[in-house]
């Protein structure tokens, strides 16, 4: 009991696996909803003190939507070069699969860095680190991978990825730099405008799913990652989500505590993206303070994560499957 109690000032969400955040007597008198609404207030107190970091133009985009789309983020020689020394590069891959997609993550860690100069200097400039700062709330460094997306690569039950959902209760950050051209049709990331903002809309619905939880929604949810069908969306004030049909070199950074997903493909498909994600603890009143963000610590952070999920896997698990070295763009996979 109090190792579940501990977990109500830390990002932990799952209403399954903690029967303190999962009770219904003590969501029916708002556990749930007082834990979103503390967060959501801290997050706004951490983005202003960090409003310094990026335009009023970028800032009021994000402010009215919950993301930031920027097209033609690099100069157009400069993306082809960065593209080029990317999609030519092998490297270590792990694929995930769910439902029938696979999900393949390369890391973006010091040796990729020191392979590709350029890319380095991208995750560094003023702009994407403001944005990357400022949508997550806290002045950190993110999490840098190169995602590869392959629809209809499995003959198996549909992604539930294309279901329309929140992370998680509390302010996130995700971003994608696409490296290919993403057709309406073809799994586009999709986002319902307006969703990262806590409302007393919003906050109704979180309580009626929190009172229903651990048993009477669907697994995801349950787990804390909330789903919503669309037709739930004009009860709570919200538009239909927007879909990201977007040329390559197109930037989207978005609080994915918002409504999103990614939208379902018509027909075998491959999807590639500079993939981002900052996530820490919602209830930290402060912006910075984290030694794992320092330049030489940052970049290794994902292998050691790996390798700590290889070695005791049996206890955490490891979603992510050893694969071997790839490219990024290769369309074959060790699943089918």
């Amino acid at each position: 009991m109090p190792w579940w109690a501990l977990q109500l000032l830390t990002s932990a969400k799952s209403f399954r696996d903690n029967p303190i955040i999962g009770s219904r007597r003590l969501n029916a008198m708002g556990l749930h909803v007082a834990r979103a609404r503390i967060a959501h207030m801290l997050a706004r107190s951490r983005r202003k003190r960090l409003a310094y970091l990026l335009s009023a133009e970028d800032r009021a985009q994000f402010d009215a939507q919950g993301y930031v789309q920027i097209p033609d983020f690099l100069p157009r020689a400069a993306f082809a070069k960065l593209r080029a020394a990317i999609f030519s590069r092998l490297s270590p891959a792990r694929e995930m699969v769910q439902g029938d997609t696979i999900t393949r993550r390369i890391a973006i860690d010091q040796t990729m860095l020191r392979d590709i100069p350029a890319l380095g200097q991208l995750l560094q400039s003023d702009r994407w680190r403001g944005l990357m700062r400022y949508v997550a709330s806290f002045d950190v460094e993110p999490l840098y991978y190169i995602q590869t997306i392959l629809a209809h690569h499995v003959d198996a039950s549909p992604d539930p990825q294309t279901a329309l959902h929140a992370d998680t209760f509390h302010p996130t950050m995700k971003a994608w730099f696409f490296l290919t051209d993403v057709a309406g049709d073809e799994g586009p990331l999709t986002y319902v405008a307006g969703s990262h903002r806590w409302t007393r809309e919003r906050g109704n619905w979180e309580k009626q799913r929190s009172l229903l939880a651990p048993d009477g929604i669907d697994l995801l949810s349950a787990r804390g990652s909330m789903r919503i069908e669309t037709q739930e969306l004009p009860a709570i004030g919200l538009p239909p989500a927007t879909v990201f049909a977007v040329s390559a070199n197109t930037l989207v950074v978005a609080d994915t505590c918002g409504f999103h997903a990614r939208g379902p493909s018509a027909h075998p498909s491959l999807r590639i993206e500079i993939w981002a994600y900052s996530r820490r603890s919602p209830f930290l009143p402060w912006t910075g303070g984290d030694p794992l963000s320092l330049p030489w610590l940052a970049p290794r952070r994902i292998g050691w994560m790996w390798a700590m999920h290889d070695r005791w896997k049996k206890y955490i698990g490891q979603a992510w499957q050893d694969v071997g070295v790839k490219r990024p763009d290769s369309a074959d996979d060790t699943h089918s």
